[in-house]
């Protein structure tokens, strides 16, 4: 859908495929700190996913005649929630040339206009925050936890099998679970069942570096924050063994049954639309797909 706007030559729409260069170009030139490759590897990850219908497979674009002067990602997903399936956008990325940035709000209003529709923006940088708070975004989550789950129940607690997402688990489980744990494997995040007697519970981590130097994993899915208590154990140790001793997870204060370090103010995380997300749950955002 294209959105005339009401000054002469300025238009708004949907970012296609064949946009993909020079909105990598723009992006590169908005954030320095990420160069036109990571743009490139970004939408091409968008371009191997289809978005819900009705939903932009990219974002949305700004241009002045031929030149594009804008654009926002927008990660689209149907996840599932409390009353079953909902769509939920990740507004992960948005720059307009500093000559138009009078023009921005016409950007942000085009990609924030489904009502039925949840967006997050888990990585507003400081400056912003006022700014989406303006917007009617709410903050959701306040910080995060540091913890060192291979601590927990080192002598003894309940049996349980860590399992690759490859691997079936005997335990009844989600079929819906076992695509979200392929799907984020092949993303690159490690995607593991805690097979119990009863069933099997998935788990989602992205490995990460702190400032470059410190291995950490970082809580991408989980079903519940205690299931990750009830297991931290068994998932610690398997993360352990692959160089990942920190689990970092989305908290609004101390976790109790976990040892570790609850962190206020880092890494805030907000929301606008109908579904207020749960902790734990950062499926098919930036975080996962592109590894911000």
């Amino acid at each position: 859908m294209r959105v005339v706007i009401s000054v002469p030559g300025l238009r708004c729409r949907q970012i296609r495929e064949a946009d993909v260069d020079a909105v990598a170009n723009l992006l590169a030139r908005g954030f320095p700190n990420r160069n036109r490759r990571f743009w490139r590897d970004a939408l091409a990850q968008l371009t191997r996913r289809e978005p819900p219908p009705d939903l932009p497979k990219y974002g949305y674009l700004l241009a002045s005649g031929d030149r594009l002067i804008g654009a926002i990602l927008l990660i689209c997903a149907s996840v599932p929630s409390r009353e079953g399936e909902t769509n939920r956008c990740n507004v992960s990325s948005w720059y307009v040339e500093p000559e138009f940035r009078a023009y921005a709000p016409f950007l942000v209003a085009q990609a924030l206009r489904h009502k039925d529709v949840t967006y997050l923006n888990v990585s507003p940088a400081p400056h912003t925050r006022p700014i989406i708070e303006a917007q009617g975004f709410a903050r959701y989550c306040d910080g995060v936890f540091v913890a060192v789950p291979m601590l927990n129940g080192l002598f003894g607690g309940e049996r349980v099998k860590v399992l690759p997402a490859e691997q079936t688990p005997a335990a009844p489980f989600n079929d819906g679970d076992r695509d979200m744990l392929s799907a984020h494997a092949a993303l690159g995040c490690v995607s593991v069942w805690c097979e119990t007697a009863e069933r099997a519970f998935p788990f989602v981590f992205r490995p990460r570096l702190v400032k470059g130097i410190l291995p950490i994993a970082q809580m991408i899915y989980c079903r519940d924050i205690a299931d990750f208590v009830r297991f931290a154990g068994p998932l610690g140790r398997y993360l352990t063994l692959r160089g990942l001793p920190l689990t970092v997870l989305d908290a609004n204060g101390l976790i109790p049954g976990l040892v570790g370090l609850y962190r206020p103010g880092s890494m805030p995380k907000y929301f606008k639309g109908p579904q207020r997300p749960r902790l734990g749950d950062l499926a098919y955002t930036e975080y996962a797909m592109l590894g911000v």
